[in-house]
């Protein structure tokens, strides 16, 4: 797992047009792993997570849904790693008094997230990891008003209830198995 002391850049996503073409360019050229792919729940696009290293699930990630004819940017959101559940909720309230909108939490088993709308409306995540593994992508309402003890809990019951749960130490391991010139 990522360890951070303050809110730190960790990972991004990008639209495109072509997902297959983008997804050998990302792992031929720069050699990232392909950890998860899938269709989101509630965000309708495929999705495909890469990342160079094993103690983050992903650093890319690759979104299907760029029209071909788009002029708009391309960077799906910008991600920031924070040490604590605490400091998801000290995000959520400085952006929310700078102007953020749209605010919410997310469960995705592997991490707990707050995402928002920057005062230009670009999309921002703020996450803590978790010691779990499930696949991407994933994602159950978080109420960060309960408190980190009952979080927790119950994100590790939403874990060990999946069949591709695994103790995160399991996923690295596996992750470096797969990873060439990769040793654990």
């Amino acid at each position: 797992m990522l360890q951070v002391t303050r809110p730190t850049p960790s990972h991004f996503g990008i639209y495109v047009t072509n997902l297959d073409r983008m997804v050998a360019f990302y792992t031929e050229v720069f050699g990232l792993t392909i950890t998860d792919r899938g269709e989101g729940r509630t965000f309708k696009n495929t999705l495909v997570f890469m990342s160079a290293s094993p103690d983050q699930h992903h650093q890319l990630v690759i979104a299907s849904g760029r029209p071909a004819e788009a002029t708009f940017s391309t960077v799906m959101q910008i991600s920031f790693a924070v040490p604590s559940i605490q400091h998801l909720r000290d995000a959520w309230k400085a952006a929310e008094a700078r102007g953020a909108t749209q605010i919410r939490g997310l469960n995705h088993g592997n991490a707990l997230s707050v995402y928002m709308l920057d005062p230009e409306g670009n999309t921002v995540e703020v996450y803590i990891d978790t010691p779990f593994y499930v696949s991407q992508p994933h994602g159950d309402p978080l109420d960060l008003s309960r408190s980190d003890e009952d979080i927790l809990r119950e994100t590790e019951a939403i874990c060990r209830a999946d069949p591709t749960f695994q103790p995160i130490a399991q996923w690295e391991q596996k992750f470096l198995a797969r990873t060439p010139g990769a040793s654990a």
